[in-house]
């Protein structure tokens, strides 16, 4: 895995060994990543990547220009690589981790607001639904704020069902 663009372009981002973890392909990020363009400027923002795994989106986040990036992740072992690969980089003045789950997070009593919020949960993990629930009850998302989530086709139907949209190719 590498950084796509901006400060790091190019840098490489380590990947846990777990079973866990499924990274967003290169190719993937570059695309997600090309369509945002049109719809933020990174620049200073505040971010959030929940389930973040290596933490590859916030780190281009973090690349592109944000101010900060909070990061979500749960397992220990994948946590460690994620603050490895912050540390490497020498981006750990520009993020914040957090050890839990992305539920309990988006439910916390400090919360935060963000300009943008980015979430690649394990596909067929339905508690993304409670999550996205609780950034926009709780106020997570500034006025004009957006929120990415990554999903399988296989769960299309449910996802249209809760989020009330049909996914961007």
């Amino acid at each position: 895995m590498r950084v796509i663009t901006g400060k790091l372009k190019g840098r490489t981002i380590k990947m846990p060994k777990s079973k866990l973890v499924r990274p967003t392909t290169d190719k993937n990020k570059e695309a997600i990543f090309n369509y945002l363009n049109n719809y933020i400027d990174f620049e200073g923002i505040t971010a959030c990547d929940i389930y973040a795994g290596s933490g590859s989106l916030g780190i281009e986040i973090i690349s592109r220009g944000a101010k900060e990036v909070h990061f979500v992740e749960k397992n220990y072992n994948v946590q460690n690589v994620l603050k490895e690969n912050l540390t490497t980089l020498g981006v750990m003045e520009y993020a914040k981790v957090f050890k839990t789950d992305a539920v309990k997070f988006s439910n916390t009593a400090d919360h935060y607001q963000y300009d943008f919020v980015i979430a690649d949960p394990p596909f067929f993990k339905d508690d993304i639904h409670n999550v996205i629930d609780n950034l926009l009850k709780r106020n997570y998302i500034k006025p004009g704020g957006i929120i990415i989530v990554e999903r399988s086709i296989q769960t299309k139907e449910k996802d249209f069902e809760k989020f009330q949209m049909e996914p961007v190719k």
